[in-house]
């Protein structure tokens, strides 16, 4: 199974911001069953500790190493942000990708991520689109055999 599936993307949502945000991008790990939510906790403690704020309107909020024995299985979370939030002194988050990972499953969703965020055009479409299926066809990395 996928690291990113349908059912961990949320659209044109509203956030008051960040912490809110995060809040959401981990409620969506919680909710298919990749974390505990604990988890989420760690996700706002590494926030306040450094800013995941990638460029671009692009963030990428991951827990704690102490958070490590809260995953349950690997998994990614999209969360589109309608407006977006102030972020930081950086600017405005538009896409939050909320980050579980057991081990390196993730590194190829991250580099089709760095890929998206390059490219203007792809990632206007992942900020505007309202098909998960699209977020899943330009993030999912194919699987190891």
């Amino acid at each position: 199974m996928s690291i990113i599936s349908i059912d961990r993307i949320a659209l044109q949502v509203k956030a008051t911001d960040k912490l809110d945000a995060i809040r959401k991008a981990g409620a969506l790990l919680v909710n298919s069953g990749c974390v505990l939510p604990e988890y989420v906790e760690g996700m706002l403690t590494r926030e306040r500790s450094m800013s995941t704020n990638m460029g671009n309107g692009v963030a990428i909020p991951h827990g704690v190493y102490e958070n490590r024995d809260h995953i349950l299985k690997t998994g990614i979370s999209v969360l589109q942000l309608a407006e977006g939030v102030q972020w930081d002194e950086e600017g405005m988050v538009y896409l939050v990708i909320g980050i579980a990972a057991t081990a390196d499953e993730h590194v190829g969703v991250l580099a089709n991520l760095a890929d998206v965020i390059d490219d203007e055009t792809k990632l206007s479409e992942l900020l505007k689109t309202t098909h998960p299926e699209m977020i899943v066809n330009y993030l999912d990395a194919p699987q190891a055999p």
